[in-house]
């Protein structure tokens, strides 16, 4: 009997071992790798707000971090026609481990390029003004954006080509978020790690069709909110 327990026991190591080194290999606990502050890019990187350092083609480096939350801004189908500047209007991938927060629906977009068009113009949280100021349409909203965007974590952001992200980014700073903690990673649409998770799908008959179903989203249902 003794025997069994010590072999149970073993067995029972063994799997916890080999969970953790697989959890590992699938998504390496990069805690301690060095953030460097936020620093913009050159050009019209830059003007969009995309980070120097932490970006598309070195976000890899940084996924998986407890001390990190990251936020896709992108809608899942946008009425703005992003394929005029090269885009997707509907989600066709994001990355393993960001989550997709609408920017439409925390706030009412300005600044698209004209090729894009208009973009959702239904309910938001807030309110854009032209000064740059914010105002809140729900009295529950500072703690809705407060829960999606943690001011105790690090925050990556990212949307298709780095518009939105940039706009969230604008937005949180002026809302009171430390802007050394928020990073603009750029867009979904130049990103080509090994952690893209594909929306979009080829039929066999050449159609396309949108696994939906794969996205992890943040739903904002305005029924249930009180309007100030």
């Amino acid at each position: 009997m003794k025997k069994i327990f010590i072999s149970l026991g073993i067995g029972a190591g063994v799997l916890i071992v080999l969970a953790f080194l697989l959890g590992r290999y699938a998504f390496p606990d990069n805690e301690m790798a060095k953030l460097p502050l936020p620093e913009l890019a050159e050009g019209q990187r830059g003007e969009l707000g995309i980070d120097r350092n932490v970006n598309e083609a070195t976000i890899d480096e940084y996924l998986g971090r407890s001390d990190a939350v990251y936020r896709d801004l992108r809608m899942l189908e946008d009425p703005g026609n992003y394929e005029a500047i090269g885009g997707d209007s509907k989600l066709s991938g994001f990355v393993r481990g960001f989550e997709v927060v609408p920017f439409p629906y925390i706030v009412n977009v300005m600044g698209l390029p004209e090729a894009v068009g208009d973009t959702y113009a239904g309910k938001t949280l807030f309110k854009q003004h032209s000064d740059g100021t914010y105002t809140a349409n729900y009295e529950e909203a500072m703690t809705i954006l407060e829960g999606l965007f943690p001011k105790d974590k690090v925050i990556f952001l990212m949307c298709g080509g780095g518009g939105y992200s940039g706009m969230m980014k604008n937005m949180l700073v002026a809302l009171g978020w430390d802007g050394d903690k928020i990073y603009d990673v750029g867009g979904y649409w130049f990103y080509d790690g090994g952690n893209d998770v594909e929306v979009k799908r080829m039929l066999d008959d050449g159609s396309v069709v949108y696994d939906f179903w794969k996205v992890p989203m943040h739903e904002i249902d305005f029924e249930k909110l009180t309007e100030k």
